[in-house]
């Protein structure tokens, strides 16, 4: 699943990265903590890595 917007590709690099051990999982706050508990390693990877070219800063939320 690629990434919806540059925030959202952000909190998905410092989750992988917390995931990987390379910072501290106390470091995350908000989207990036959510993250890292629901998502393995490979879609976090996948969402990371999503290009940036085009994307909004944020993707706001639709009432359904």
């Amino acid at each position: 699943m690629p990434a919806k917007s540059r925030s959202q590709q952000k909190a998905a690099g410092a989750a992988l990265s917390a995931k990987r051990g390379e910072t501290k999982k106390s470091d995350l706050k908000g989207a990036s903590r959510q993250m890292l508990d629901s998502m393995s390693e490979e879609q976090l990877e996948e969402m990371a890595s999503t290009s940036r070219k085009g994307k909004p800063d944020h993707v706001s939320k639709s009432k359904s």
